[in-house]
């Protein structure tokens, strides 16, 4: 038996009935590293001996009858979640060699578990990208094909999980970064309603838009790490202080009478018709499940991915303006003054694409052009609430694609901006909106890519979703059809 082909609800089961170890689980992902890693390139930060130590003192707990639930379940986390004396890079040359002091919230949460951390995950550079090819570090490799991308920004963290080197981890999205790279490895992603995961200790890229959200093999493992990391928070001022709730309990495997609305702007222009076919045959399937299944409109996604880039980019400006070679972070040896110092450090440390988007920010912000980019995209940004709002006065779950296309190949959108933007035209309005939304797998194309179905949410309706996806992935067994080939 492979223990790194299980769910973490089938590793949780195994250790609760002694069949297996935490050593055991801890000793096969690490082996499972030594063998994928050299083809995925996941991870930036690997924690073998820090992993069989802990798994070791989780283990006697365990004898002596006092452990968490998910005690001695391994995890992955993107690198830009800040970890107490371990390194968090956020993939940039800029932050190369910082040790975090503190850990974020999310990770004392983890800790209090005892669930066992395997390494910090590749990204794209700050998260900004759709690829993750904007990492200083590495390319990560989708698993599914070598010569495609896993997807961005929280794509290491993806394909970890498709690869079976992690049973699941941590990713943050802020226009689609956990969903769309779930997408394209063909696992499960979840962007929670804003404030409903702290977001003290993730290092930020744009404040108002950013999320941390689970990334596993199934939907129950996403119930059950929601679990762990959703929460008020005092030291995240735009935390939700909502009652805590348990999300396994929503998982019915029933969704009849579920009202399902389908925009027909997200299945128009631009939609891969491959990817259009299994989002139409996903539709059929919940409708033979008894759920009532409508076109409806949510004539804001033109508008949306505009919006977003201004608004996420502005934030960005403003967020990564901390990084100047003085207080922390890759300081330029080449300077005869202060200005240089500043300068030298930023156009260094920094990688192009984040410099784009700084640039961009502070242009939108600056003087003249604040009112006709930035307060517009704001005022954008209120209509596509309004535009969600009416929506789900109507229905109790909207279903889109959540990529216009499968995983691309390396270098095809890299060289045109723009053109990667666009990646994102199916997630972005869910972060502007800030409800919440996941993806799951619901076939492949004919090259055997897996195609990534969304569901959004009404703002704290996280259990709709997860009961909605567990009932059509009980239905499909997505996992029991298809795995990664890791071809090239």
């Amino acid at each position: 038996m492979d223990l790194t082909e299980l769910t973490v609800h089938e590793l949780q089961e195994k250790l609760k009935n002694k069949e297996i170890n935490v050593s055991d689980i801890t000793k096969a992902y690490i082996s499972r590293i030594d063998e994928k890693e050299k083809d995925v390139q996941a991870f930036v930060t690997v924690l073998k001996e820090e992993a069989l130590k802990k798994s070791e003192e989780v283990q006697a707990q365990f004898d002596n009858r006092e452990n968490n639930a998910l005690a001695g379940i391994p995890i992955g986390i993107k690198d830009n979640i800040n970890t107490k004396g371990i390194r968090t890079t956020c993939s940039s040359k800029m932050l190369e060699n910082f040790i975090s002091p503190y850990n974020a919230t999310v990770i004392e949460k983890i800790n209090e578990e005892n669930m066992i951390t395997l390494g910090k995950l590749n990204m794209d550079e700050f998260a900004m990208g759709a690829s993750t090819e904007y990492s200083y570090f590495k390319k990560t490799k989708n698993p599914w094909n070598l010569s495609r991308v896993p997807g961005g920004s929280s794509g290491g963290s993806a394909a970890a999980v498709a690869a079976n080197m992690v049973p699941f981890a941590l990713g943050s999205d802020t226009g689609g970064s956990i969903r769309q790279p779930a997408a394209f490895c063909g696992v499960v992603g979840l962007k929670p309603t804003y404030g409903l995961v702290s977001r003290y200790g993730l290092v930020a890229f744009a404040s108002s838009l950013d999320q941390i959200g689970p990334i596993t093999k199934d939907v129950k493992d996403c119930a059950i790490l929601l679990n762990v990391i959703a929460g008020h928070d005092e030291k995240d001022t735009t935390s939700a202080n909502i009652e805590k709730k348990d999300y396994t309990k929503a998982l019915k495997n029933d969704v009849k009478g579920l009202k399902i609305g389908v925009p027909k702007e997200f299945l128009g222009e631009g939609i891969n018709e491959e990817v259009k076919s299994r989002i139409l045959e996903a539709i059929e399937e919940y409708k033979k499940l008894g759920a009532i299944v409508e076109e409806c409109s949510l004539d804001i996604a033109k508008y949306a991915l505009a919006s977003y880039y201004i608004i996420a980019c502005a934030e960005a400006s403003s967020n990564l303006g901390r990084f100047d070679g003085i207080r922390y972070g890759y300081r330029s040896k080449n300077f005869n003054n202060i200005k240089e110092l500043y300068k030298n450090s930023r156009s260094e440390g920094f990688g192009e694409e984040v410099k784009r988007r700084i640039i961009l920010g502070t242009y939108v912000l600056s003087s003249g052009y604040y009112d006709a980019y930035y307060k517009k995209a704001q005022q954008v940004r209120t209509l596509v609430k309004q535009e969600f709002e009416k929506c789900f006065n109507k229905y109790d779950v909207i279903l889109t694609p959540t990529s216009p296309t499968v995983a691309f190949e390396f270098g095809s959108k890299s060289n045109n901006p723009l053109e990667m933007y666009m990646a994102d035209i199916c997630t972005v309005s869910v972060n502007i909106a800030g409800v919440p939304a996941i993806s799951i797998p619901c076939g492949v194309d004919s090259n055997g890519m897996p195609v990534g179905l969304q569901l959004i949410g009404n703002n704290f309706a996280e259990e709709t979703i997860l009961n909605a996806a567990y009932t059509f992935e009980q239905q499909f067994k997505f996992r029991e059809k298809y795995k990664p080939e890791f071809k090239i």
